[in-house]
């Protein structure tokens, strides 16, 4: 998480009602897009920090927690505008996401920011565009990285 969250974020967070708004911004990028897509969960579009967040529908299905495997989102995307699936078809890696929460009366404050997703396995029909919303397991890594041994390392003998 990027930052510790403001003393209106805990208040709306634990008051029993409250009439704050939190809203997700989604930021889609990627070496080859000339522009990040950015996308809210408003259904108007979002000005946070002087960019343009697009209405555009969109699910986000919290991590699940599988054992052995690191946690996995899935991110679920209206393809009423062909854009986003144009973008992100024709892409040879995968996208990088960002998610930020932030609320709708104080859209420049970024409450929390995941920044190190990445979209795989994505889908699309008609209707939808989905993918998994994974970060880079670094468990599966080989330890230690090198093998010490007399032909990558002479000084040892």
């Amino acid at each position: 998480m990027s930052r510790n969250l403001s003393s209106d974020t805990l208040k709306a967070l634990y008051a029993a009602e409250t009439a704050e708004v939190f809203l997700v911004l989604l930021t889609l990028s990627h070496d080859s897009l000339i522009d990040p897509i950015r996308v809210t969960s408003d259904a108007v579009d979002t000005i946070s920090r002087g960019k343009t967040y697009t209405a555009f529908p969109f699910q986000l299905i919290l991590p699940d927690e599988i054992e052995n495997r690191p946690p996995r989102a899935r991110l679920i995307i209206d393809n009423i505008s062909r854009e986003i699936l144009r973008s992100i078809k024709n892409l040879s890696t995968p996208a990088r996401i960002t998610m930020e929460i932030i609320r709708a009366g104080d859209a420049d404050v970024v409450e929390a920011s995941f920044p190190d997703f990445v979209l795989t396995n994505v889908k699309y029909n008609s209707l939808t565009l989905e993918g998994n919303l994974t970060i880079e397991d670094f468990t599966a890594e080989p330890y230690p990285a090198t093998i010490f041994s007399p032909s990558t390392f002479p000084n040892l003998l």
